[in-house]
């Protein structure tokens, strides 16, 4: 175990997470639901077993040894974590962008984070006893920092906006039912850390049949992930009824004039199209292959995860740290890359780049955390 190659390979993983909405700006004239669900069968079914039949022993036998109640469990937290991401895009729509992800983003830090260890009887003896576990709290907390102050740049970002571009940006602004909504959707979201520990002896199986270690994780992917589809497939069919947009999936036809949403943030009610038609035909391979593109991006982030996982050693769920983190780095470079932020003063800009430098630092203290207690620290 080398908690320093762990540290990189969450990097890479909140790399892939804070990257694969870009393919989505190539595809032109779906509703958010038909994009959402194509993306959705790469992400959560197509490479979840690829890779695991590619990487792992005996996958399906590990499966099908693995005890129902495991199983269960695992799927339930799987559509639990889906059923927050779905609720992720009310939260933007309520609280706006910055505030939004603070507060999402912050409950999902927390409760991933120290969830496990308190389930498992370890928070008081592990963390707060010995100094390793300290590191690693100090992390969180440097973590959770690098969030509020990143969010305080697009506050003052949000305030430097036009009446009317703020209006455009946060049309229903309700802080009580933002809250709400965001303390549902964070809470929720972080049931993925959840359903990772509560898959563990899926781990254990596939090692038992000759899996290396670093791919032990990928079995377990497949049941969450499975439960995250299930929840992801009833929302967006259900949209495809209500917006009449089923029909997407098949034809060439003359779409929807406007360009897709941010997927990060659109919750999929018709509201990112201004209903115009348009008379050029809808690029239909070219949208299967950019979904599918953005599906299979989006799938590396717990794949570099998984790895990264098996790093981190007696702390293993200080990566759920580390990945949100290394998301909300690498959406915030893609941001600046894609000029989102031009305009914006200087000190929006130097509150951006302060909150990036603590949630690397953030990174920077649970690796060392995690390596000392695996060097008797």
């Amino acid at each position: 175990m080398n908690p320093i190659i762990g540290v990189i390979y969450h990097w890479l993983g909140g790399l892939a997470a804070g990257t694969f909405y870009v393919p989505f700006r190539g595809v032109k004239r779906w509703s958010w639901e038909t994009s959402w669900i194509v993306a959705g069968v790469f992400s959560w079914l197509v490479a979840p077993w690829f890779f695991a039949l590619l990487n792992t022993k005996d996958v399906v036998a590990t499966l099908a040894e693995t005890p129902g109640t495991v199983w269960l469990h695992t799927y339930i937290f799987g559509a639990m974590w889906g059923l927050g991401g779905l609720t992720f895009g009310l939260t933007m729509r309520y609280l706006g962008l910055s505030l939004g992800m603070a507060v999402a983003l912050g409950y999902c830090t927390v409760f991933g984070t120290l969830i496990p260890p308190i389930y498992e009887g370890r928070f008081d003896s592990d963390l707060l006893h010995k100094t390793n576990g300290q590191w690693v709290l100090a992390g969180l907390a440097v973590c959770v920092l690098g969030i509020v102050v990143t969010a305080l740049a697009g506050k003052v970002k949000e305030g430097e906006m036009t009446h009317a571009e703020k209006r455009e940006t946060v049309r229903e602004f309700d802080f009580k039912k933002g809250i709400l909504v965001a303390t549902f959707s964070g809470i929720m979201s972080a049931c993925f850390a959840f359903g990772l520990a509560a898959g563990k002896p899926i781990s254990d199986i596939s090692k038992a049949h000759g899996t290396t270690e670093i791919w032990t994780g990928l079995p377990v992917l497949i049941v969450i992930l499975l439960g995250g589809f299930t929840a992801n497939l009833v929302w967006c069919v259900m949209l495809n009824v209500k917006n009449k947009s089923a029909y997407q999936y098949f034809s060439c036809a003359a779409g929807i004039q406007s360009p897709l949403a941010n997927p990060l943030i659109a919750p999929g009610e018709g509201d990112a199209f201004d209903g115009r038609k348009d008379p050029t035909p809808v690029p239909l391979l070219g949208n299967y292959f950019f979904s599918a593109l953005a599906g299979l991006i989006w799938y590396f982030q717990f794949f570099f995860y998984s790895m990264g996982e098996t790093q981190m050693g007696e702390y293993k769920f200080s990566s759920w740290t580390l990945h949100m983190a290394s998301i909300i780095i690498f959406s915030s470079i893609w941001g600046l890359a894609l000029r989102e932020w031009k305009g914006a003063s200087p000190k929006s800009k130097r509150l951006l780049y302060t909150g990036l430098g603590f949630l690397v630092l953030s990174t920077v203290i649970v690796g060392y955390g995690n390596y000392i207690g695996e060097h008797g620290g």
